[in-house]
């Protein structure tokens, strides 16, 4: 049983690496060439709510892929969350620029700087499900807010959110965000099922 698990967790993490590198290099090429930025505004919407939904709507409906998730262990869905830290960055350094709307840059780059610092600190912390489960919430409200804010001044077209659309920024909300959004969703859900 143990095996036959191992052989089908090793099959779902090649499938799962490569459709998310087929995944980042198509976005990175049609952003590096202009593709997004001919797209309405609130297309960009519905594709970040779309991707959250297919990702969570695999995982809910496949067991074997949940288990998977499952088996991964807490603190490495936790380091994920440091790729956060660039993302924050990026978007300090677009609004530094006047590329982005002030409100966003705040929501968005503090909040991803705040979740990224907080991944070596909740590693440093006593070994418990706790810590993983409060980390993932407050990275999950977090979340919450810095799309919320994106999507509603993407589909009230707010002036300078179109910029997000522009290669390279435009990897965060078509690669970074469905999956640390779904991600946290799965680590969340995970770990209170380990916990029961």
């Amino acid at each position: 049983m143990h095996t036959s698990n191992s052989v089908k967790f090793e099959s779902i993490e090649r499938k799962l690496v490569l459709t998310l590198t087929i995944w980042a290099v198509t976005v990175s090429l049609l952003g590096y060439w202009g593709w997004f930025s001919q797209l309405p505004l609130p297309s960009i919407a519905f594709f970040v709510i779309s991707a959250i939904g297919i990702l969570l709507t695999i995982y809910y409906r496949h067991e074997t892929f949940r288990a998977y998730i499952s088996s991964i262990h807490p603190k490495h869905l936790t380091i994920f969350h440091l790729w956060r830290i660039l993302a924050g960055f990026a978007f300090l350094y677009y609004g530094s620029q006047q590329l982005l709307p002030k409100q966003f840059v705040l929501n968005a780059g503090y909040g991803d700087l705040a979740v990224g610092i907080l991944v070596p600190i909740v590693l440093m912390l006593p070994e418990s499900t706790n810590k993983y489960i409060a980390f993932h919430i407050f990275s999950l409200l977090d979340f919450v807010l810095a799309v919320g804010t994106g999507l509603t001044f993407t589909l009230l077209s707010v002036p300078l959110i179109e910029n997000i659309a522009t290669f390279p920024i435009i990897l965060i909300p078509f690669f970074g965000v469905p999956i640390t959004g779904a991600g946290s969703v799965m680590a969340i859900d995970s770990l209170l099922r380990r916990s029961q």
